[in-house]
């Protein structure tokens, strides 16, 4: 495993530790058996003396420092997913109902969980407990959907839009938990628990103040420790509802942990974090930096997935991320895409292994103007005239781009 970086002093930062100079050490007034950087001071007397140094990754205290955490996540090993869930069976699941097919079905069981959460969310705000029956009876025909095509519920989870961004994030982090959950191939009840644990992994935010909830701007340090503050009350609703499922305490305990340590509560990293909870840290970021927040716009979901991609074993663990990319694909059911042509639509379902050629519901022609009736266009099939090139798509766009309005359009 790597041990050193190379690093020039411009870069030097305290907490490194210095194990070896761009020089001799006897020509330098520094110990000759390395020294950790206590300060400032000690920076500026190494750039008096050096251009580069040799840093000890495993000594150095400083943790978050990006060529650090850059050196630990190339350092690692990719290890097999089975590893990560020990003694649990992990079996692929084949899709069985066209997404046509699916999509009435999870109509139906999504319109029902969304009227479930927002009751149970309502009860708990009021200081209720939380309702752990009806959720989860709420939570397994979504489950089963998912399992037969999660096409459909990641489509329609698209079109659902709340007062409250909580209850959106809830209801989407737990969509594209199952899914990651699916791809890995986990046992049905663990699809279960993630489902759960991913509604409710932020359900302590409904004991904040709303004002911090929806604060147009970034928020102070104090304020983000009151946000912080959130873990804590979730899993104080969570045990006083008598909830036992061990797996969902651990997603509402440590989502918001990083693979590096640099998370919260508790700093813990690796393999310390429960792998459910590593899945969820994924899926709450993927869906926070997609969905439009109150201080700060959506991004493209293949900008999103590149941004997980760029921060695995840094904030997140690879082997996950990189199952998740399988799972959800760069352009998942939803997405507004432009082609080649210059026309744009939207995703409406994947191939589960040709996912640069999906099924699209044109919407703007060529120009940017709306088509009188939308079309439907598999890029999988090609053109009629092979002189011509293929269709693909050329870029995903933000959400609600060319003011495009999912819920309108009829599939």
């Amino acid at each position: 495993m790597l041990q050193t970086l190379k690093v020039s002093t411009k870069d030097l930062a305290v907490g490194m530790y210095v194990s070896g100079l761009d020089r001799p050490w006897l020509e330098t007034p520094f110990m000759i058996q390395g020294f950790c950087v206590e300060n400032a001071h000690e920076i500026e007397r190494v750039r008096n003396y050096c251009e580069y140094v040799f840093v000890d990754v495993t000594k150095s205290r400083v943790q978050d420092h990006p060529l650090l955490r850059q050196a630990r996540s190339k350092a690692r090993t990719s290890i097999p997913i089975k590893d990560i869930f020990p003694g649990r069976p992990l079996k692929a699941y084949p899709t069985t109902s066209e997404w046509k097919d699916e999509s009435a079905q999870a109509w139906v069981v999504l319109d029902s969980l969304v009227d479930d959460v927002n009751s149970i969310f309502a009860h708990v705000s009021e200081g209720g407990n939380l309702n752990v029956i009806r959720l989860k009876k709420s939570v397994e025909p979504v489950v089963e959907s998912m399992s037969r095509n999660p096409d459909a519920c990641i489509w329609l989870a698209r079109l659902k839009q709340h007062d409250q961004y909580a209850y959106q994030h809830s209801l989407s982090a737990a969509i594209w938990a199952v899914a990651l959950g699916r791809q890995l191939g986990l046992p049905r009840h663990d699809l279960r628990s993630l489902a759960i644990g991913c509604m409710l992994m932020d359900v302590g935010k409904l004991r904040l103040n709303p004002a911090l909830l929806n604060a147009p701007r970034a928020l102070s340090e104090d304020e983000a420790d009151s946000m912080r503050e959130h873990v804590g009350h979730g899993v104080q609703i969570i045990r006083e509802s008598g909830m036992m499922n061990q797996d969902v305490l651990d997603i509402v305990t440590h989502h918001h942990e990083r693979f590096d340590g640099s998370g919260y509560p508790q700093g813990i990293s690796g393999d310390e974090i429960p792998a459910f909870a590593r899945i969820a840290a994924i899926v709450d970021t993927y869906d926070a930096v997609t969905s439009n927040r109150s201080h700060a716009p959506a991004i493209s979901p293949s900008d999103a997935i590149k941004m997980l991609y760029q921060s695995r074993n840094i904030d997140f663990q690879a082997e996950l991320v990189e199952v998740f990319i399988q799972a959800v694909g760069i352009y998942p059911a939803g997405t507004i895409v432009e082609l080649t042509s210059g026309e744009v639509g939207v995703v409406v379902s994947e191939y589960r292994t040709r996912r640069l050629k999906p099924k699209i519901m044109m919407v703007l022609d060529s120009r940017k103007y709306r088509l009188r009736e939308p079309k439907l266009v598999d890029l999988s099939e090609g053109g009629d005239d092979p002189n011509v090139p293929a269709l693909a798509i050329a870029r995903s766009l933000e959400p609600g781009a060319h003011d495009i309005d999912l819920s309108e359009l009829e599939i």
